[in-house]
């Protein structure tokens, strides 16, 4: 049984939740890449397919295949570009959905682990000192923050010399 304390679901159920929703969320954004491949350079979404992080998740697929996929699970925002370039890619249904599988169980298991281990972490670290947990918040958004400006900061003269509009 799960009892990260106060909940009581078995630990089967919060698995299997977890793949359902991963499952579903890739499988849409492989359609949402389907539709894009048609016509999308007269939408807003060619800025999507020529973003840097889609090229590098095409780059992986064109390489890898169906293992990329799989693979991907156990990254954050790469997954996404992943699955939305084998949408757009128009990658086969008997080769997408296997590897979707097999990446949706690895993340259920992560999530599923370490996420409510993390959880449950932080929940005792709050009974002992709310303070803490407020600091290392800010201290992670903080850095956050940090990771997304410097890297906008750092794209901004590569597109200007491409010639790319902000």
């Amino acid at each position: 049984m799960f009892d990260p304390t106060t909940w009581e679901a078995p630990y089967a159920v919060v698995l299997a939740a977890l793949f359902v929703i991963v499952f579903c969320r890739t499988n849409a954004t492989y359609w949402v890449g389907r539709a894009m491949a048609s016509g999308a350079e007269h939408t807003r979404a060619r800025r999507i397919l020529s973003s840097p992080a889609y090229r590098r998740g095409a780059g992986w697929l064109n390489r890898w295949g169906a293992p990329a996929i799989s693979v991907s699970f156990l990254t954050v925002g790469f997954q996404t570009m992943i699955n939305l370039a084998a949408g757009v890619t128009r990658m086969p249904l008997r080769r997408y959905i296997p590897a979707t599988i097999v990446g949706s169980i690895m993340w259920a298991f992560v999530y599923g682990t370490v996420g409510f281990v993390s959880f449950v972490a932080l929940q005792r670290l709050w009974s002992l000192s709310p303070v803490a947990v407020v600091a290392i918040g800010l201290v992670v958004v903080a850095g956050a923050a940090w990771l997304l400006l410097s890297r906008d900061a750092a794209a901004l003269p590569a597109e200007a010399e491409a010639g790319v509009e902000a």
